[in-house]
């Protein structure tokens, strides 16, 4: 089959949806990540403490782990498609009242509604993303969350380009809401028909009712959660602390607050742009290991090694090292016999926003009462855990769940 990302070996109703799901992975791509950079500012301008500020940003992981499990009911009765596009506006024009938050309440009530809307349309466009991959018969899941990583990069720069010329954040962010809802409603028309189980080979008992998964298949769905929630960690280290680090810890000046994350995210598009060659050539749990170890010696030697360049390049090494881990793992989820894609993805994504929850705060404890440095040991920690459960990305036939 064609390597052309519209490889004319898929039908012309999946290569249109391909172009809709890269569509929502972007706005899902541009949302947060936009608000990201104005972090150091938003601590400064509310006066918060470290502690305050992870607080405030767990509150998204805290919205998503009260209310992901709503993710599987909403794809079966909605399907996956509307499910993403409409949960993508709700995140979006939620972003405009982030720049208005007087107080940390406000700010924290803010980010618990993107949490919340986010893991519903995480899971849905991922979800709707593996019924693509199953009608183009080959791996294109990283393909996606490479899109992502870019629209990620791009809320990260822009946002630095926004503090740089002075743009006021509540300018910026009606703007990239504007621009989500376009982008939003253009992709929902090129999105599949039909119901979720219909590419899946073992969908005639997938069509309704309630499912009863088999032992196994919990035990492989927790596993899975757990890998997702340490990755989280790590993957997250850059978003919420990497600016606060740069700047407090190293003493750079505030426009480059935003690099690490930068670094993070656009060495993570680089991992998963050759993810899907590298997990057919050595298989996921092999990828994902080795990746999980890079992340973790990357991370250690930059706070071994406290400089700007170490630091930028830390951060980078440690999306490079989770880039294919959300990838697989929901791909993983989304195929276990006997689940529906629908639950199995919301399942894991429920359990891997504890990650999410449980860091930043912790992170910030302990660097308001050691350092930033010592919080940001734990991440090292984390990733290492995650290498020892790499095993659960085996591929599961049929029978085995």
């Amino acid at each position: 089959m064609s390597d052309d990302p519209l490889s004319p070996g898929a039908d012309s109703a999946a290569r249109r949806a391909r172009l809709g799901v890269a569509g929502l992975f972007t706005v899902n791509g541009l949302g947060y990540p936009s608000v990201v950079p104005w972090l150091p500012a938003i601590k400064s301008h509310l006066e918060l403490s470290n502690a305050a500020l992870g607080t405030a940003i767990a509150a998204m992981p805290l919205g998503a782990l009260l209310t992901g499990m709503l993710a599987g009911p909403l794809i079966a009765r909605f399907g996956s498609g509307r499910t993403a596009v409409v949960c993508s506006l709700l995140s979006a024009w939620t972003l405009p009242v982030v720049a208005l938050a007087p107080n940390w309440w406000v700010l924290a009530a803010a980010l618990f509604v993107i949490g919340s809307a986010d893991t519903w349309s995480d899971s849905a466009m991922n979800v709707h993303g593996l019924r693509v991959q199953r009608r183009y018969g080959r791996s294109i899941i990283n393909t996606f969350h490479a899109v992502w990583s870019v629209a990620a990069v791009t809320g990260g720069l822009v946002g630095s380009v926004a503090i740089g010329a002075g743009l006021p954040l509540l300018v910026h962010l009606a703007g990239v809401a504007l621009a989500l809802t376009a982008l939003a409603v253009g992709s929902s028309r090129l999105l599949l028909d039909g119901p979720e189980h219909a590419e899946r080979a073992d969908g005639h008992g997938l069509d309704g009712g309630r499912t009863r998964p088999a032992a196994g298949a919990l035990g492989l769905l927790a596993a899975l959660g757990v890998l997702l929630m340490l990755a989280a960690a790590v993957e997250d280290a850059a978003a919420s602390w990497g600016g606060v680090y740069l700047r407090d810890e190293i003493g750079t000046a505030a426009f480059l607050a935003g690099l690490p994350f930068v670094a993070c995210q656009t060495s993570m598009t680089l991992g998963r742009l050759a993810g899907d060659r590298l997990t057919d050539a050595f298989g996921a749990a092999a990828v994902a290991r080795t990746g999980l170890l890079l992340s973790a010696a990357g991370l250690a030697g930059a706070l071994l090694l406290p400089n700007a360049v170490t630091t930028v390049v830390g951060f980078g090494l440690c999306g490079l090292g989770v880039a294919t881990l959300f990838p697989l793992t929901l791909a993983a989820a989304g195929e276990i016999p006997g689940v529906r894609s629908g639950d199995g993805v919301a399942a894991v994504s429920w359990l891997a926003r504890l990650g999410f929850l449980a860091f930043p705060p912790l992170v910030g404890l302990v660097a308001d009462t050691a350092s930033l440095r010592v919080g940001l040991a734990l991440i090292p920690v984390a990733a290492l855990a995650g290498a020892c459960l790499a095993w659960s990305l085996r591929p599961q036939p049929a029978g085995r769940a």
